[in-house]
C-alpha cells in the first residue's frame, strides 16, 4: 500500500478517537450552559464548545479531502 493511504487512515482513526474521547466533556459543558444561563463562566465554556465544533468540521473536511486525493492519485 502506498504512503497516502496510511496517512489518510491514520488521520481518520486518530481524529475519530480524539473526537469520541472529547464528546462526553462537550456534552457536559453544553448541559452546564443550558442549566446556568446567567453564569459568567458560560462564555469560556461556550467558546470551547464552538472551537470543538470548528475543529471537528476541519477534521471532517481534511479527512474527505485526503480520501478524495487518495482516489484521484
Amino acid at each position: 500500500m502506498d504512503l497516502l493511504l496510511w496517512i489518510t487512515t491514520g488521520f481518520m482513526l486518530i481524529g475519530l478517537v480524539v473526537l469520541v474521547s472529547m464528546k462526553k466533556g462537550m456534552e457536559s459543558k453544553v448541559a452546564f450552559i443550558k442549566a446556568n444561563m446567567e453564569d459568567k463562566e458560560n462564555l469560556s465554556k461556550a467558546k470551547s464548545v464552538i472551537w470543538w465544533i470548528c475543529g471537528t468540521t476541519a477534521w471532517g473536511v481534511g479527512a474527505i479531502s485526503l480520501v478524495g486525493w487518495w482516489f484521484h492519485g
